[in-house]
């Protein structure tokens, strides 16, 4: 099977445990204002790659990725559901760890064998919440959070080993009422396994440029570490609070 590929990394660390072989794939239906890789979004761009020829530019790196393993991101994998679930089953077959790196917003009900058959073959899925208010996460991103909550508690019913990833941005989500309403939802995921809260920075705007689009968040500076510290200490206060509320 064929999927539109964006382009791969050879030796990603910060895409779940270990060094990875990391897959962007091409197309998302967000239109995240602090997306640093627009160049993704275009649903009928990229190039396409079978799984197999995938699978044999992992085995070229193999030897370096011991201890990490096949990371599929994007743009938005589960796009591709079905390139990334051949994928998935594929890499198994040959003992490789598999990570999803998705944003979880096409998750549809409607559509619950893929979904199993795809998690089967999914070691971890690292899930972006980009804001837990629905009229702000239409602001930010362009679409509702409905599905993407609903994606976080199917995985957590399934017992899926779940990472969440969380931007801050000044003025938007670096909010203490919207910190604390993100982590007394992720509380009530008992299968969370690890938090990463991370700075918004201006990294992507280069490729806005590059590309002739208007940067969306222009003028809004970098978050410091110490306010990205802070705002994951709301959410790890708000996450222990609803776990001592559901346990009364």
């Amino acid at each position: 099977m064929q999927g539109r590929i964006h382009s791969t990394e050879s030796f990603g660390t910060v895409d779940g445990p270990g060094i990875r072989f990391v897959v962007f794939l091409q197309g998302c239906p967000l239109r995240c204002q602090f997306c640093h890789n627009p160049d993704t979004w275009e649903v009928n761009a990229g190039q396409l790659r079978d799984t197999e020829d995938i699978l044999r530019e992992y085995d070229s790196y193999k030897e370096f990725l011991r201890g990490g393993g096949l990371t599929v991101t994007g743009g938005e994998p589960l796009l591709q559901i079905d390139f990334v679930t051949e994928l998935f089953e594929k890499a198994k077959a040959k003992g490789i760890h598999t990570c999803l790196d998705t944003s979880g917003v096409t998750f549809n009900e409607g559509m619950m064998e893929k979904f199993d058959r795809l998690l089967a073959v999914t070691d971890l899925v690292m899930l972006d919440i980009k804001h837990i208010d629905n009229a702000e996460h239409v602001r930010l991103t362009g679409k509702e959070n409905s599905n993407i909550l609903k994606f976080a508690k199917y995985l957590n019913e399934k017992e899926a080993t779940l990472w969440i990833r969380h931007v801050v941005v000044p003025g938007i989500t670096y909010n203490e009422e919207y910190l604390d309403r993100l982590g007394y939802f992720l509380g009530g995921l008992t299968k969370l396994k690890a938090l990463d809260v991370l700075p918004y920075h201006t990294m992507g705007e280069v490729k806005y440029n590059q590309m002739g689009i208007e940067y969306p968040l222009k003028g809004v500076e970098p978050l410091d570490n110490d306010q990205a510290l802070e705002a994951k200490n709301i959410i790890l206060r708000a996450i222990k609070r609803r776990r001592m509320d559901d346990k009364q």
